[in-house]
């Protein structure tokens, strides 16, 4: 089974019906995930937010830490989500939030999980409808967490199996870093350490080898073909015959990269930390590159 959907295969899977559409579009820095989607989303597709649906509080363990179970299941069955759930996520374009919530939804347990290639622009430069709402009010609680969210008619049963997919954790970085790929896919000048628009500690873990994220994709937001991502791999030594883990400033990108890996056929594990969690230590050695 592909990863991916293009909007043409969604609306054919909407059209015989069974398939649950989530809406996750977010904006690191930019309006909360509800406005954008207020201000359009495919009809009748609920929002599943990233945070906190698909991402824990930050504090130490980074950014955008793995998300409370519980949460996550709640705001899942208040989607509609039930275990056996065929599910197609998208977000605006490119499938940053996309490709987070592929990965978090199968560490849950779910296994028939796939991504709109290009997101909602795809889906409206094909010519297919889209709906607006009003944005719901902030959530005080869990029980009010997606209380008008629209799309999912009754209550889902899934249950959230938590690790069912393997998880990079911080103590295990330096060994993947000598004895496998450890992947940084943050922008070259950022993994270099000659910028840090986000984090307060430039630079990147030392052994990381640098493989941008916008290299896997096209300008529209959707994915290379399988052979030339393989090609792009094969260029930071990702051929299949070692470990391969990867990494950005959250685990957000680095999850995406997961996916785009994935659709051509490579295996990796995300580190959901990400650059965020290792540098809460000040110990922990910075490398950058200079000249």
């Amino acid at each position: 089974m592909s990863f991916l959907v293009s909007a043409h295969e969604l609306a054919r899977l909407l059209g015989a019906g069974g398939t649950r559409v989530l809406d996750v579009q977010f904006a690191l820095g930019g309006p909360p995930s509800i406005e954008l989607y207020a201000a359009g989303h495919i009809p009748g597709a609920p929002h599943l937010p990233l945070e906190p649906a698909l991402a824990g509080p930050a504090g130490e363990r980074g950014r955008h830490p793995l998300p409370d179970p519980e949460v996550l299941q709640e705001h899942l069955r208040r989607c509609g989500v039930d275990d056996d759930s065929s599910i197609v996520v998208y977000d605006q374009q490119t499938s940053l939030a996309a490709g987070r919530a592929w990965w978090i939804l199968r560490w849950a347990g779910l296994t028939d999980v796939r991504v709109l290639d290009g997101g909602l622009a795809a889906w409206v430069a094909a010519g297919f409808p889209v709906a607006s709402a009003s944005p719901a009010p902030m959530a005080t609680d869990l029980a009010d967490a997606t209380q008008g969210l629209g799309g999912a008619e009754g209550r889902g049963t899934v249950t959230v199996r938590p690790g069912s997919l393997p998880v990079l954790e911080l103590a295990d970085v330096p060994r993947v870093a000598a004895d496998g790929i450890l992947v940084d896919v943050r922008a070259p000048e950022r993994y270099r350490g000659e910028v840090e628009p986000i984090d307060p500690v430039a630079g990147h873990i030392p052994g990381a080898v640098n493989l941008p994220m916008g290299l896997m994709q096209h300008g529209d937001g959707t994915f290379r073909s399988p052979d030339e991502i393989r090609g792009l791999a094969a260029e930071a030594g990702i051929d299949g015959s070692t470990m391969v883990a990867t990494s950005c400033g959250s685990g957000v990108t680095a999850s995406q990269m997961v996916l785009a890996l994935a659709t051509a056929g490579l295996d990796a594990t995300p580190y959901i930390g990400s650059w965020s969690e290792w540098i809460t230590d000040p110990e922990r050695p910075v490398a950058t590159v200079t000249g």
